[in-house]
């Protein structure tokens, strides 16, 4: 006996086993699509140009632009499919079928792993930038630092197996209903991601660039003395002021990182079934919205994204020779 109406209901033909279709306001799913579709597009507009200054650039193929490359490389795909899918899967029932919910799910874990991976690597690279100047460019080099990167995808891509692992066998589909995409999580693995993504990674960012700041302040405070400057250089190398001035920047970036994930990963650590659709909801936005963050800091703060924006909107870059462009280089 149906005990609802069928025009409620995703998959009316299955009634017994359909999802309710959302029941907000026609105005309000509108709005929402709207505004999230937005920045959806600027998110992809913005990091494509991060994607192309970077890689067309010569003299901004450094280390540390290297890992910037790959980080817009996330927060492009988050904006081309995180937040689509997202926005899709909260105001309307999923009528992509399974394949596509189990391919969706994948993608957005190690493209959250890989993010959360990229701001360890930035943060070991301005540790030994500001930290061990000396032998930074032995270190840390454009192989080395390409090498690292395609590890953090890699790893990333298996890691996340460990997510939908229950999903790629039918007779253990936990779906409570047709018209949804979720996948559910068991207690060991969600403990184990929130332990190694969220507690290591966090605690090793923090860490490192707490010494970061230490040391930073200290030189800054040597280069208005010259007492100090004298006995500083007497003691050792220090950073140069481009390599503080990019851990400043960097730092922002880690800090607003930190900023968009922590709520995520909270209402997840307490358990989201004791909050509201709405604030899980919203702790997701806020950590997507971080990607489209990450270019408007570099705008504020690198002249060469911002001259590199341009010779790429004016189509300089298909001038012969452009690649060798003297924008401004930073370590």
């Amino acid at each position: 006996m149906r005990t609802q109406d069928s025009t409620d209901l995703c998959f009316p033909h299955l009634y017994n086993n359909s999802c309710k279709t959302p029941t907000s306001p026609w105005t309000e799913v509108v709005l929402v699509q709207i505004i999230l579709s937005f920045i959806s597009l600027i998110t992809v507009v913005l990091n494509l140009l991060v994607i192309i200054s970077v890689s067309h650039f010569r003299k901004l193929h450094t280390p540390t632009n290297i890992l910037l490359l790959s980080l817009a490389v996330s927060d492009l795909l988050v904006g081309l499919i995180s937040m689509p899918g997202e926005i899709y899967r909260s105001t309307s029932c999923w009528f992509l079928g399974d394949k596509i919910c189990l391919i969706y799910n994948y993608l957005c874990f190690t493209i959250t792993s890989a993010s959360v991976g990229d701001m360890v690597l930035i943060s070991i690279d301005r540790y030994v930038a500001i930290c061990d100047p000396l032998r930074y460019s032995t270190r840390v080099t454009e192989r080395r630092v390409k090498v690292c990167v395609c590890l953090c995808w890699l790893c990333s891509a298996v890691y996340s197996i460990l997510f939908i692992k229950h999903d790629l066998i039918p007779m253990n589909k936990d779906n409570s209903c047709y018209g949804e995409c979720v996948t559910v999580v068991d207690f060991i693995t969600g403990t184990f991601d929130v332990v190694l993504t969220f507690i290591a990674s966090v605690t090793v960012i923090i860490v490192l660039y707490v010494r970061v700041f230490v040391v930073a302040v200290s030189q800054a405070r040597a280069m208005r003395s010259h007492v100090a400057s004298v006995t500083l250089q007497l003691s050792g190398p220090t950073a140069t002021k481009s390599e503080l001035k990019a851990a400043r920047t960097l730092g922002v970036l880690v800090v607003l990182f930190l900023i968009s994930f922590c709520p995520f990963y909270c209402v997840y650590l307490a358990g989201a079934d004791s909050f509201s659709s709405s604030s899980v909801l919203a702790a997701d936005y806020l950590s997507y919205f971080n990607s489209c963050l990450n270019p408007v800091i570099y705008a504020l703060f690198y002249p060469w994204f911002r001259k590199t924006v341009k010779l790429v909107v004016t189509l300089q870059i298909l001038k012969p020779g452009s690649c060798e462009a003297p924008v401004q280089k930073i370590n």
